[in-house]
């Protein structure tokens, strides 16, 4: 076998980005989140083993310009003026540090970042939950489901990373981004 591609650390970061061209708004979103000077490649959706995470300051410190770099992307945008747009991404950890977990993409209009973090976290949950044959009723609340996760001591932690921009009243492309940046040196 060759050499593993398990990334050994990660990190989120966010950002937004406005202007006339979606593209451009894109990319504005991508220096925001201080990921734009890399190739980035969208990866699905796993939290690997034994993997640990790091803050965004710390994780910039191993990428290069022009690097190719794996990262679990949530993206929108949207050009009508003051239209609430958000992406987010949601981990849950299993307690098992050998075992993956899972990351999770969402993005919506009209959300709170509250509401759509804890939606990207419940989503990320309840992937991992299946995952592990804990129980829960998919209907009980998000606080119910924690509270089951908890007792079932499989799910170790969950948590989100979101971003939310309100339409430019001009009608400039607005975009927010959330990424899980995947690291794959010790």
């Amino acid at each position: 076998m060759g050499k593993s591609m398990v990334p050994k650390k990660l990190f989120f970061t966010k950002g937004v980005g406005k202007h006339k061209e979606r593209l451009t708004s894109f990319e504005l979103a991508l220096r925001d989140a201080g990921i734009a000077s890399q190739n980035l490649v969208r990866v699905s959706s796993i939290f690997p083993p034994r993997c640990k995470i790091i803050s965004r300051k710390e994780g910039q410190k191993y990428l290069n310009h022009g690097e190719v770099v794996f990262a679990v992307i949530a993206e929108n945008s949207t050009r009508e003026p003051h239209r609430l747009c958000v992406s987010s991404i949601g981990v849950a950890i299993p307690a098992d540090k050998d075992t993956y977990g899972y990351l999770s993409e969402h993005h919506s209009f009209g959300e709170t970042e509250d509401q759509a973090g804890e939606y990207a976290e419940e989503l990320a949950a309840e992937m991992l939950a299946t995952t592990l044959d804990v129980d829960f009723d998919p209907d009980k609340s998000w606080d119910e489901k924690k509270e089951i996760y908890r007792i079932s001591n499989k799910i170790v932690r969950t948590s989100n990373v979101t971003q939310s921009a309100v339409g430019d009243k001009r009608g400039l492309w607005t975009t927010t981004i959330a990424a899980a940046v995947l690291i794959l040196e010790e």
